[in-house]
Order: structure tokens, then sequence, then C-alpha cells
């Protein structure tokens, strides 16, 4: 392995140029490859925490005093997608209501007693609200149901368009730069086709001819995908920074690098390292029938 590790550096240098623009080539595709990934991560947060905000109103039958009211929360929690229910009396239900509105002179006289007492109940997973609102109205003591399924489904179809939209430029852009360090590799083999001829005649491997190309693809993949992550991590911080500092209304909020920093290690070091080991395996290929 030694062997094979210092001539896999050797041809690093021996084509500094080509080295280096694979290098930068794999940098920039892996930093727009790493940005579609960070947008993901964060509107797929984003999308959670509004999807916990449209939250499903359980009303509970006039008839029932508020003990028997509370009573029915303990079933409400026995359905699995429920995470968490919170009973809300007719009284609250009233100063809510008027909280909102903002002009409690003119609700003076509204009674509460013309309210329900009521559950906001946050579910675990929202894409099944439809099947736990039917489970939720079969309880007894609930008389209604309120849930906004178009909100639902929108938040659904906006997660899937991203996931297909970015899982494409993704694998163009993984394609593209592997692409690169397999022409990079290719033209350091066809400076050295000779070599290789003399190396099959007198007897070496296939093996022993590709393993120290596969480790200069691989080490030329993997400095470029640590290039990436560092550049990446300070142009999303200085992103976040501009960010905050122009969106006074906090509409488009970006969570901290350090939130998917591990995540973005392992992407990065296995999208560096797949790059340049089928980049260098693609490229040996035709040199290896020699």
């Amino acid at each position: 392995m030694g062997y094979f590790t210092r001539e896999g550096v050797r041809g690093i240098f021996l084509h500094g140029f080509m080295s280096f623009a694979s290098v930068c080539v794999t940098v920039a595709c892996l930093i727009i490859m790493g940005t579609f990934c960070l947008v993901l991560l964060n509107l797929n947060q984003m999308i959670l925490r509004l999807e916990q905000e449209n939250e499903v109103l359980v009303y509970v039958d006039e008839n029932y005093s508020e003990a028997e009211a509370r009573s029915v929360g303990s079933y409400i929690n026995m359905v699995t997608n429920v995470y968490n229910a919170k009973f809300i009396s007719k009284d609250e239900a009233l100063d809510n209501f008027v909280e909102k509105q903002g002009k409690s002179e003119l609700f003076g006289g509204l009674d509460s007693s013309t309210l329900r007492d009521r559950y906001e109940i946050t579910l675990t997973d929202s894409t099944k609200m439809r099947e736990t609102v039917a489970l939720l109205e079969q309880i007894d003591g609930v008389v209604g149901v309120s849930a906004h399924y178009e909100i639902m489904e929108g938040f659904s179809t906006v997660q899937q368009v991203l996931r297909v939209a970015s899982t494409i430029i993704i694998a163009v852009l993984f394609v593209v730069s592997l692409l690169i360090v397999s022409n990079t590799i290719r033209l350091a083999l066809y400076d050295r086709r000779e070599e290789i001829a003399i190396m099959r005649v007198v007897g070496a491997t296939n093996h022993f001819i590709r393993t120290p190309y596969v480790i200069e693809g691989i080490l030329l993949g993997l400095f470029g995908a640590a290039l990436a992550f560092f550049a990446e991590w300070g142009i999303y911080n200085l992103l976040a920074v501009r960010i905050s500092a122009v969106d006074t209304f906090q509409l488009v909020e970006l969570q901290p690098f350090e939130m998917f920093r591990d995540i973005m290690i392992v992407l990065y070091a296995i999208a560096g390292f797949l790059i340049g080991l089928f980049g260098s395996l693609l490229s040996i290929r035709k040199f290896l029938k020699v």
C-alpha cells in the first residue's frame, strides 16, 4: 500500500495543472450540490415547523361538563398519530377569540357558554391527517373536528417537488464531477500508456496497475470535498448574517450550519470518495485492455 500511495500522490503532482483543474471543478460542483442540500434541509425544517402550527381542532359535546371534557383527552392521546393534545376550556376559547380580534369592547356581552370546550392537536405525521381525523371523530364526546387538509397537502406537494428537483440537480452535478476526474486520470494514463503496456508484458496484474490511479482519483475527490465543505460553511454563515440583517420581518430563517454539520461532512466525504473512485475506474478500463 505504501508503493501504491506514493504512486498515486506522484501522479497528482506529475499532472499538476490537470489535477488542479479537476479539484477546482469538483469543488465548484460539490458547493452547488451542498447548497441544494442545505436549501432542502432548511425548507424541511421550515415545513416541519409550519406543520406543527397546522393544528387540528377537536370540539367536545357542549352538554359535557369541563371535567367530562377533560376526560376525553385521555382517549384522544391514545390515537397513534397524535403528538400533543392541549385542552382549551370555553372561557379560554372566548379570551383567545377576543384577543385575536383586538376589540374587546365589541364582545363584552358574549357568553362563553356559546362556545365548546376543545382540544388543539398536533400530529406526529401530518400526511396521515385524514386517517387521524377519522379516528378522532369516532371518540365518544367528540362532536366535530376541524382540519385544514389543503395546507397539509400543500406542504406535502412542496416537499415532493423539492426532493425530486434537488435529486436531479445533485445527480447531474455528481456525474459532471465524476467525468472531470475521469478525464484527468485518463490524460495521466495516456502519457504512461507505454509504461502500462510494459508492465502488462512482464506480468503485472490489473490490480497492481489500477490501484495507484484509483488512489490518485480518491485523493483528488476527497481533497476537493474537504475544500468544498469549508467553503460551503463560510458561504452559508456569511449568507445567514446578511439575510438576518436585511430581513427585518424574519420571513426567511436559516438554521445554524452546526445543525447540519455532521450530515454535510458525511455527504461531502461520500460524494468525494465516490467521484474519485468511479472516475478513476472509468478512465482506466480502456488501458487495461492493452
